[in-house]
């Protein structure tokens, strides 16, 4: 920062911008509303304890949630740029090695868009098949075997799939016209218009559903409380992982989209808005999930124990093979259809420019590029790249193992790191602090500090050596160790080697020619909890 260095300011380009508080509150909202709040949540929460599981799920959204989003924003805000800017920033002219982590958040946002895309695709095509329910009684069967025709292909490359690559192109196609238009007229405006229509979509689905015949059912399977579990450490394990991968933190998004907010707004505000909608809409999709369970149980003459296996209620299971069958016993399914697969889309959609916009900033800040042309050099690649290795017969399992490793082990290293270089390596927790208390109407001050520099690390890290652990101890999924170490830890080692290269990359202008705002003067006039 030029308070910290010696590098005078110089004249640079001014920096795109939200349209108010209002764009950005949106967009932060259709970033942290995604796949995960729809097909993740419900199943977790099922899993681990039922109503008795939002005790662990509110402690980890208040003692980590929360704080890792305002420390996002205060480094985007503060330091004016993308993730590998804003860490070369904080460390000044001794961080090149800084700067790094930023480009490892935008590498793993590399990887995941390649195959979040995908979701969209198969969403939308699903979407098309609600309107004559084609997927029959044999749903798991019609999607691994008529759809993505992935019986028999464990990973790798395989053959093209025409019903997977033309909805996947036209994803593609459309994210690339949003981020040519830039932060305004482009990623702002899709929120704007997307999020309203999933809340209203989604909303008509969750109150229809709880009128089913078996709602209740399903209902009192999701929030009866089993305060037993609470003894579990792997019930608060999974509430920390829910709250962490469902807020879009610590891997570039809310740090890039702070960036783009005007030098005086109010950070600490907006934050808990966007925290509290992420989780309202995971207990709205609670609700709606487990009424349509509870209705699908009641019409096969089952218990919602009877009903099915963990996957049966999750991840691509549900959306994919439990929900397609459920539609097909409603009443008016093709509407019930076009309504969920609606959702998923365009919650998948806002969440997958979100991603984008991490390593289209980026490039935008190193090469001094337009945001069209930023676009098309991100675009091209990573389209490429996803349809070759998702939208192929082998795009299922390459996506299950991509998607593990690149979550549970990339976005995990990336905060615990991003947590230890700003607490405790640069010790910019007050400078950070006070930048929040200063302009926001919520202060933070030491509790905030010893949640993001000792509680958070260290339960992250935690959860990461478990992991990692777990994933030597045995394949995961039952996948050959072939595939699990060239697209899991492949994925991950990737980012990394990424990561080290760009920091050898020149920048178009001086990185720490900048003015933050308020400067380091005026931070130490203010009073700290």
């Amino acid at each position: 920062m030029a308070n910290s260095t010696d590098s005078p300011p110089q004249t640079v380009p001014d920096r795109q911008q939200w349209s108010g508080q209002f764009g950005f509150i949106i967009s932060a909202i259709g970033s942290a509303v995604g796949l995960g709040n729809i097909w993740r949540f419900p199943g977790v929460a099922y899993e681990n304890g039922g109503g008795a599981f939002m005790i662990p799920y509110l402690v980890a959204l208040i003692t980590a949630g929360i704080p890792i989003l305002f420390l996002d924003y205060a480094l985007g805000h503060r330091f004016r740029g993308s993730a590998p800017l804003a860490f070369r920033r904080l460390a000044g002219r001794a961080g090149r090695w800084a700067e790094s982590i930023g480009w490892f958040q935008v590498m793993i946002c590399f990887f995941i868009a390649i195959y979040y895309a995908a979701i969209l695709a198969w969403a939308a095509s699903y979407f098309v098949f609600s309107f004559d329910q084609r997927w029959g009684d044999d749903t798991a069967g019609f999607l691994v075997g008529e759809y993505l025709l992935t019986d028999g292909v464990t990973g790798g490359l395989a053959a093209p799939v025409a019903g997977v690559l033309i909805p996947l192109a036209i994803i593609w196609v459309v994210a690339i016209i949003v981020m040519a238009l830039g932060v305004k007229r482009g990623v702002e405006l899709a929120n704007t218009i997307a999020i309203p229509v999933l809340v209203l979509a989604f909303g008509v689905l969750v109150v229809r559903s709880l009128f089913l015949p078996g709602a209740a059912d399903g209902l009192n399977a999701l929030f009866t409380p089993n305060f037993s579990a609470l003894v579990k450490p792997g019930v608060w394990v999974a509430a920390y992982a829910q709250i962490f991968f469902s807020l879009s933190i610590a891997f570039g998004i809310m740090l890039t989209y702070s960036s783009y907010r005007k030098r005086r707004s109010n950070l600490t505000s907006p934050g808990l808005v966007v925290a509290f909608a992420n989780s309202s809409f995971e207990i709205m999709a609670g609700l709606g999930v487990f009424s349509i369970l509870g209705f699908m149980a009641h019409e096969n003459g089952q218990t919602m124990a009877e009903l099915g296996s963990a996957e049966a209620i999750k991840g691509v299971g549900l959306s994919f093979m439990t929900f397609p069958k459920v539609v097909s016993q409603m009443p008016a399914s093709a509407v019930f259809g076009t309504l969920f697969f609606g959702s998923l889309l365009l919650a998948g959609f806002t969440s997958l420019i979100s991603i984008l916009q991490v390593i289209s900033g980026a490039l935008q800040d190193k090469f001094g590029l337009t945001e069209a042309k930023a676009a098309l050099w991100m675009g091209g690649p990573v389209a490429l790249i996803s349809l070759v290795c998702f939208g192929t017969k082998a795009g299922l399992p390459n996506l299950d193992v991509v998607d593990k490793y690149t979550n549970e082990v990339g976005i995990v290293l990336s905060a615990v790191v991003m947590m230890a270089i700003t607490m405790w390596v640069y010790r910019k927790g007050r400078e950070v602090s006070a930048h929040l208390s200063v302009l926001s109407t919520f202060k933070v001050g030491r509790i905030w500090r010893f949640l993001v520099g000792v509680v958070s690390p260290v339960v992250l890290a935690g959860m990461l050596i478990a992991t990692v652990a777990e994933s030597f101890a045995e394949p995961y999924g039952d996948y050959s160790w072939t595939l699990l170490g060239v697209a899991g830890w492949g994925s991950v080692i990737a980012c990394a080697v990424g990561a080290i290269a760009m920091i050898y990359v020149p920048w178009q202008r001086d990185p720490l020619a900048f003015e933050p705002y308020p400067s380091l003067a005026e931070l130490r006039g203010v009073k700290l909890k």
